[in-house]
């Protein structure tokens, strides 16, 4: 993958933004796969067979588990959901998946373990795959490893992530997560255990701190539960490095309005000029609010990830204006400059959701992986061995260019920063339809703990 970089902040500042465009491999199509004409000639006139779980002569069964229901959280994913039912729409339209219609079931896992480890059973036993999944809590994978096939071997049950959370899920040997995965796995899908060396990426938080030295104030922890505490630990640490003292506080999605007093009464306090939320988007909204309504002006950065790139965070108008979002994928106002982008967006009505997008990613890879092994060996050779083996082989994927080129479990250092304004999202680094990449934005921290750390977090 050629990026061609051009600077974009003036030598004098402490660091350098670079901007380049990820190119698109002519190959890629809006749905994925990477090469259609062989996989149109071993379907024409093939009979076909009833080969796996899930795959019979006419359908490829999918499940997307997300978290959904959680009185916590109500509707919090259901992004995934709707973004996998309109991929499977748009690629039943557009000449379907290993020569059959795909069909996708949903499970809700309710931000319960037990009910992602349900989720998991249900799919091993009737879905080929797990397809643009986002669970958070999802500790117990097991049944990914030892899934039994058709044949009764238990050779474990693919999941084409859309969000791995857990560590447990992202270091699953089956597991191909769109989104990051920031810690190392050990070469047997475990996760690690104890000091490691984890990654995060700070291109944004670099911007902020060339922009606006000195910057000080509170880093939202998404504090509902282990896993989102102990996934935030290192992300706070490496805020603090970029030069940016921000003290990190547990922020419950189901708090009130008033339940973000103290925060704001700790941000005035220290005169604080920074505030960054890492859970969802209700979390900003109502830190937002509770500042407004104690009359502190004092926020210079105001910042969160992908999760306030909502159509609820637009609802808010100008109580929002000047909120910064980062992503890793070309920003839906782009959709003109990205064939597989304005796919998207067209196949949701023009309501796209940024965990929608990353749930069709999810199903673009799930497609390539299916069309290699058309390709190579026909479509009576789909299954869950296959699909597993040729998975991993999936790198340096763009998804037909509108999102940072990745693999299956490693960490992009591209991105675009937008702010929101005037009612709309802008792109504020980069040209269109083009990402921001230097290796320096992805930021490692060595021997780390997020476990023993995020025990801290009060």
């Amino acid at each position: 993958m050629k990026r061609s970089h051009v600077v974009l902040l003036a030598a004098a500042l402490s660091i350098s933004l670079l901007a380049g465009a990820c190119g698109r491999s002519s190959s890629d199509s809006a749905a994925g796969g990477s090469t259609p004409s062989a996989v149109d000639a071993k379907c024409k006139g093939a009979s076909l067979e009833a080969t796996e779980i899930g795959v019979t002569s006419s359908e490829i069964t999918v499940e997307v588990m997300a978290d959904t229901g959680s009185p916590l959280a109500p509707g919090l994913f259901q992004g995934n959901v709707d973004g996998m039912n309109a991929f499977a729409k748009y690629v039943n339209a557009n000449g379907g998946i290993g020569c059959r219609q795909l069909k996708v079931e949903a499970w809700d896992s309710k931000l319960s373990p037990e009910e992602s480890k349900n989720g998991i059973i249900n799919a091993c036993a009737t879905a080929l795959a797990m397809v643009g999944g986002n669970s958070i809590f999802n500790p117990d994978t097991s049944v990914l490893g030892n899934c039994a096939d058709k044949a009764g071997q238990p050779v474990g049950l693919p999941d084409f992530a859309a969000l791995a959370n857990d560590i447990n899920e992202a270091c699953a040997r089956t597991t191909w997560n769109v989104q990051v995965v920031a810690e190392p796995c050990n070469a047997d899908g475990t996760p690690p255990k104890g000091p490691r060396d984890v990654k995060s990426f700070q291109g944004a938080n670099q911007y902020y701190a060339a922009q606006n030295p000195g910057l000080t104030g509170l880093w939202l922890v998404p504090g509902d539960l282990p896993t989102t505490i102990q996934s935030a630990t290192y992300q706070v640490v490496a805020t603090q490095a970029a030069g940016i003292a921000a003290e990190p506080v547990k922020a419950a999605s189901a708090s009130t309005q008033a339940g973000y007093t103290e925060f704001v009464q700790q941000l005035k306090d220290m005169k604080g000029t920074y505030v960054y939320n890492g859970g969802a988007d209700g979390n900003m909204i109502k830190m937002r609010k509770e500042t407004a309504a104690q009359g502190y002006d004092g926020v210079k950065v105001w910042a969160c990830s992908l999760a306030c790139y909502t159509d609820n965070f637009k609802a808010q108008g100008a109580a929002m204006d000047n909120t910064y979002v980062w992503t890793q994928f070309l920003p839906f106002e782009e959709a003109d400059t990205n064939p597989a982008l304005k796919a998207y967006v067209d196949a949701v009505g023009g309501k796209p959701d940024s965990f929608g997008i990353q749930a069709w990613q999810a199903g673009m890879v799930f497609k390539e992986t299916i069309d290699r092994i058309v390709a190579a060996k026909g479509p009576n050779a789909i299954t869950r061995s296959s699909v597993i083996d040729s998975m991993m082989t999936v790198t340096d994927f763009t998804a037909g260019g509108m999102m940072a080129p990745k693999g299956p479990k490693d960490f992009s250092d591209c991105f675009v920063l937008m702010q929101f304004k005037d009612g709309a999202f802008t792109r504020i680094n980069g040209e269109r339809g083009k990402f921001v990449c230097d290796p320096t934005f992805v930021v490692t921290t060595p021997n780390f703990d997020p476990a023993a750390e995020a025990a801290k977090i009060k």
